[in-house]
């Protein structure tokens, strides 16, 4: 008897030893880079004029190199302790404790590297000769300096001290704006708050002789306070957050001679309540171009100012919508032409290339097909082809494509479904290809273009197999709501799911421009808190509406004027999927979404009170009128113009129809949706006699990061359990 039991007990604690385990709620949240982490090269970067790829090793502790000429072998370029060395050598009154090398580094030339580094007593913006494994150039500044941006010639590093520019040399700091009051911001890349692409304030001329920057005087604007819980009594710190319909910032450009110490103000008129985007230099440095967008968001003029004067030379041409135009990049100009230039656009239906002249006349469409353009990567040698990321297959692929500027000609370059990214090298022969998809981890080539030879670099196992037991998951398509549209979805199965039993839905949603949650690549584009509740049996849904990212301008635009419409109606088609489905139980239908997420998640639980039995809201626009008016204008129009759609989403009207539990989450710190979205929502429901759920994360802004991650993603599991299950 004793024998038997003994024998029971070891197989028992053999057949546990080897079963495969659900994540715990620390896995969900950090396994994906962590734990689970997929074989990967760390910060690849091509070699300038080179056939060689640079990376670092897994410890962050060599720069290694491999090379065609070298047959793909690895080598060490430069060590971490090289590297410190060097440091101690060249600026031997501060100290260097290096914990890592330089994980952001990029080649200027062929031997040199541009990276930052923290001293004991400074900051340093280092170019660094990796063959003689010397510092070539470098430049200390204060610990507390911000967006510090070099110039070409390595001889000039502006940077920000609170709200003023400083440019360092070998002469010393020099002050380029002395502006004591805070209201006058110089040089930060938030201007505008970081919409229409921006992002840095201050820009190097090509003979490194000036540098344009923002200036954004925001005085005007009222001051919003955010409440620090940290001191012993509490402190209110005001941020400057202009409101839709409200006062607004306004904004100049200025250029600085270096050599004269003196500035002038480019001539971008009135009103003064306009965007300035695009910042571009003509290559021989003699003019600017900026794209003046109006407030409206509906009228963009591309002008070209001289450099000298800042006097306007010509308005190049105009792009109006009777939506919105938003254009995301500055100009590039073609290689060794100060005469030709690329502008991405999505006027023609998809964001794609156009090429004019410096006289603003049109000299080529560059778009193809319906192909989305994500990503520009490089021209060739030569200067005849560009190579760029665009979209297929309805926006779940990545494909790389080469386009010949001259004849307009298009090739795509890669065609196995899926998701491609990467880099070209120098000479336009060599591509980096890391590819995933639903099905591949992570599988890694150098294709030789000219001769469609592939060396394999990485070919990365599933990191889940034998250690946990992740759900069944599979790509889905919804006919969105106009009976016409295919829209993408994912749906998550149950852990050792049975046809037979029903279960209850958790709903994922975002559904806001300029996110895209449904993608082909490995777990298909989820995190692993969505298979963490498929593990605790939980069907999972997600599901791109019309709206979101990847899949051209009407598909977004559909939302204008009235957020939360169309894209409620395309995610009710998500729970007719659901409901046709046998193993879903109907009457246990809950979503969680942030931000954008939040509004729609909100909004869900109000106008369709009846499907929705529990809600998670995190960080949710309640009322559009209380967003800033970058962003909501763009998609709103102001208040004044636009009343009827600002009534029709502000989810403060509709508190009165929630009947099933929700709980709203904010971040006492948050700049970008301010707590006073969810605070009015919850005083509505007060009114209305509803009962909701609310928890504040006190230090935190937008989103609830770090350690404090586990805590959010243990709360949202345990109300869908206690609540829905």
């Amino acid at each position: 008897m004793k024998k038997i039991t003994f024998l029971s007990v070891f197989l028992l604690v053999g057949i546990t030893a080897f079963a495969q385990k659900n994540l715990t709620i620390e896995e969900a949240t950090y396994g994906q880079y962590r734990n689970f982490a997929v074989e990967n090269i760390v910060s690849p970067q091509w070699r300038k004029d080179t056939k060689t790829v640079t990376y670092l090793d897994n410890s962050y502790s060599k720069l290694l190199a491999k090379s065609e000429e070298g047959n793909w072998a690895e080598t060490t370029l430069l060590t971490k302790d090289e590297l410190q060395n060097a440091l101690k050598s060249k600026f031997s009154s501060d100290e260097f404790q290096l914990r890592m090398f330089p994980y952001s580094y990029s080649w200027i030339d062929k031997n040199t590297l541009e990276f930052e580094v923290d001293g004991k007593n400074s900051k340093y913006l280092i170019q660094f000769d990796v063959a003689q494994k010397a510092v070539k150039n470098g430049f200390a500044f204060s610990s507390e300096g911000r967006n510090q941006i070099i110039s070409s010639d390595g001889k000039n590093t502006a940077w920000l001290d609170d709200n003023n520019i400083k440019i360092t040399n070998g002469s010393g700091t020099i002050s380029v704006t002395s502006d004591e009051n805070k209201g006058i911001v110089n040089g930060s890349d938030y201007t505008h708050r970081q919409e229409f692409g921006i992002d840095r304030g201050m820009w190097w001329s090509p003979k490194n002789d000036k540098l344009a920057f923002y200036r954004k005087d925001e005085s005007m604007v009222a001051g919003y306070p955010l409440i620090d819980f940290g001191a012993r009594i509490a402190k209110s710190k005001d941020i400057k957050y202009p409101m839709a319909g409200e006062k607004s910032e306004e904004v100049t450009l200025v250029i600085y001679d270096v050599n004269a110490k003196k500035s002038l103000t480019l001539q971008t008129g009135e009103p003064k309540e306009q965007y300035l985007t695009c910042i571009t230099w003509e290559p021989n440095g003699k003019f600017v171009y900026v794209g003046l967008l109006n407030r409206e968001q509906n009228h963009l003029k591309l002008n070209k100012y001289d450099a000298s004067t800042g006097a306007l030379v010509k308005t190049l041409f105009e792009e109006k919508a009777s939506t919105y135009v938003e254009p995301l990049h500055d100009l590039t100009f073609l290689p060794n032409s100060s005469s030709e230039f690329l502008y991405r656009s999505e006027k023609d239906g998809f964001e794609q290339f156009y090429l004019y002249n410096t006289d603003g006349k049109l000299v080529r469409k560059l778009g193809f097909k319906d192909v989305v353009v994500t990503s520009m990567l490089d021209f060739d040698k030569d200067g005849k082809n560009l190579f760029y990321i665009g979209t297929t297959n309805n926006g779940l692929d990545r494909q790389f494509f080469k386009v010949d500027l001259k004849s307009g000609k298009t090739t795509q370059l890669t065609s196995t479904s899926g998701t491609h990214s990467g880099s070209i090298s120098s000479d336009g022969t060599l591509l980096f290809d890391q590819f995933s998809s639903v099905a591949t981890p992570n599988d890694i080539n150098i294709v030789n273009l000219k001769s469609n030879k592939s060396t394999n670099l990485v070919k990365a196992a599933n990191p889940y197999l034998g250690k946990t037991n992740l759900p069944k998951m599979e790509l889905v398509t919804i006919t969105s709501a106009d009976g016409k549209t295919p829209l993408n979805g994912r749906l998550i199965y149950p852990a050792n799911f049975d046809a037979n039993k029903k279960y209850p839905v958790m709903v994922y949603v975002y559904g806001g421009p300029h996110a895209q949650l449904v993608t082909n690549k490995f777990l298909g584009g989820a995190t692993l808190f969505d298979y963490y509740m498929a593990q605790n049996e939980y069907v999972v849904l997600t599901v791109d509406n019309r709206g979101s990212d990847a899949r051209g301008r009407d598909f977004e635009h559909v939302i204008h004027r009235n957020l939360g419409v169309n894209e409620m109606a395309d995610q009710m088609k998500g729970i007719e999927f659901l409901k046709s489905k046998s193993f879903v139980d109907q009457e246990k239908i809950g979503v969680y979404g942030w931000s954008f997420g939040g509004f729609m998640t909100t909004s869900l639980m109000v106008n369709h009170s009846d499907v929705f039995k529990v809600g998670v809201a995190g960080g949710p626009v309640i009322d559009w009128s209380f967003y800033e008016a970058m962003y909501g204008e763009r998609y709103m129009d102001m208040p004044q113009e636009n009343q009827a759609g600002y009534d029709n989403n502000n989810l403060t009207k509709k508190a009165n129809q929630l009947k099933g539990r929700l709980l709203m989450i904010h971040g006492a710190q948050d700049p970008v949706v301010v707590q006073q979205n969810s605070m009015e929502f919850i005083q509505a429901c007060i009114k209305a006699g509803k009962q909701v759920d609310y928890f504040l994360y006190p230090t935190h802004e937008h989103n609830v990061s770090g350690k404090d991650r586990v805590h959010l993603n243990q709360k949202i599991a345990d109300y869908f359990d206690i609540h829905l299950k």
